[in-house]
């Protein structure tokens, strides 16, 4: 059974920094896709940042204020977040697609297992 469990979130301040966790289980995670994305209330989910082995892909609005990295010994994946700003605020997922040959992908709809989420809250 796919399972995906999100952790980390949590409310700070502008400037501020958190991490995220997503711990993985149920598949074979070397084969797939991970992908942190965000929805904020009245806005569509959109993807944040995505890691496959070899490479990973950011959105322009966060390359240079997040990182996403993964354990391959914990199953986990890791969003860092540095210099947080009020329009971060969302509730962040992570997902998982079979890697098949498809390109590394920031599409909520090409993945196709999720976490249940986990809020972040970001003040002026």
């Amino acid at each position: 059974q796919v399972r995906l469990v999100e952790s980390g979130g949590d409310s700070v301040e502008t400037g501020g920094s958190l991490n995220l966790s997503c711990v993985a289980s149920g598949f074979d995670f070397e084969s797939h896709y991970i992908g942190w994305f965000r929805q904020a209330p009245g806005k569509e989910r959109g993807g944040v940042a995505a890691i496959s082995f070899t490479a990973t892909r950011l959105r322009d609005s966060v390359k240079v204020r997040f990182f996403i990295f993964r354990d391959y010994y914990k199953t986990a994946v890791y969003l860092r977040m540095n210099s947080l700003k009020p329009e971060d605020t969302a509730m962040y997922y992570c997902a998982t697609m079979p890697r098949r040959g498809s390109p590394l992908s920031l599409l909520a709809e090409q993945y196709n297992y999720w976490g249940q989420g986990t809020q972040v809250t970001v003040s002026s």
